[in-house]
């Protein structure tokens, strides 16, 4: 079984009538928050090993319309997935599919952007490519409805639809919420993963929602319980895993009523993507292109606090095509 350490809840006497919330709190307790992390900590660190200083580490295309187009650039600007690929690699990409919407709606990433990567992977050298997200209840018909999972598929990907337990594994993180957690097995075996969010306004708790928050779709178990310390939570699955590559879908943004959305009105075309090494700088550009500042986003904060990035993406290599 998953473990988190556990915060105890004190009830003090003449506690009167516990309301709705008092009964939410009693089922999922705050998860115990750690002041230092373990030196023992395991990381699934996917980065690339070199870093050649000629080429950008954020990269902004804009110079089109087409999701397609602005994806393939963006990845050639960067350096091509051979950057980052070995042949032999088997690659996971991660998109966000978790919402019944149509690619026009912005809730899920632009399944044109998900297929180039597929596509780039393979010619890369890449053994196999998995296109895999843990969406909750029926996945199946979100894949189908977002065209992710068809525009995966014909680019050659293996679609993975995550169903029970089976899907996850148990794993060490030694964080500062996160003891331990379910995991994906997929992600856990894969020799590199690329994070391909979408980027878009998520209500009125984190705000945001790209590279960091996309990456809640690698973990199983009961994902409510994360919710009471959400932002160390965030923190914690970034820090253990470290994708490869992080490639924002911003072509089309949510700008209210994120996360899930549904009415075309709250939606704004940006023409954008974003390709970086860095997911702490990749977010805090795309957080811009929607309107909302940095200091709403506490999250971002911790992340760059724990080594995970840096906010002022302006002082990395920045290539824009």
């Amino acid at each position: 079984m998953p473990k988190v350490s556990r915060r105890k809840i004190l009830i003090g006497a003449g506690a009167g009538v516990v309301g709705l919330a008092g009964l939410a709190l009693l089922r999922y307790p705050p998860l115990l928050r750690r002041s230092t992390v373990p030196s023992d900590a395991r990381v699934r660190d996917l980065r690339a090993r070199s870093d050649d200083p000629s080429l950008p580490e954020l990269v902004i295309s804009q110079r089109d319309t087409d999701p397609a187009a602005l994806t393939e650039n963006a990845l050639g600007a960067i350096g091509g997935m051979s950057r980052f690929i070995a042949k032999g690699d088997v690659v996971v990409v991660k998109p966000n599919a978790t919402w019944k919407r149509t690619p026009l709606q912005a809730a899920n990433t632009n399944p044109a952007v998900v297929a180039v990567i597929v596509r780039e992977a393979l010619k890369a050298g890449a053994k196999r490519v998995v296109v895999t997200d843990h969406t909750g209840m029926d996945p199946a018909g979100k894949f189908q409805l977002s065209g992710i999972g068809k525009a995966a598929s014909d680019a050659g990907a293996q679609v993975e639809i995550v169903g029970g337990a089976e899907a996850f594994q148990d794993v060490t993180l030694h964080g500062q919420v996160l003891d331990s957690w379910s995991m994906l097995k997929s992600v856990m075996a894969a020799d590199k993963v690329i994070n391909v969010p979408v980027a878009k306004e998520h209500g009125m708790v984190i705000r945001f929602s790209a590279c960091l928050k996309n990456l809640f779709g690698i973990v199983g178990g009961d994902r409510v319980r994360l919710h009471w310390q959400l932002d160390g939570s965030i923190v914690d699955i970034a820090a253990f895993l470290r994708p490869t590559l992080h490639v924002v879908d911003a072509t089309r943004v949510l700008v209210r009523n994120g996360p899930q959305g549904g009415n075309l009105d709250d939606v704004v075309q940006k023409n954008t993507v974003i390709a970086s090494v860095d997911p702490v700088a990749a977010d805090a550009l795309a957080s811009s292109l929607i309107g909302i500042p940095l200091p709403k986003i506490t999250y971002l904060a911790l992340a760059e606090s724990r080594g995970l990035g840096r906010l002022d993406w302006e002082k990395l290599r920045v290539s824009r095509v």
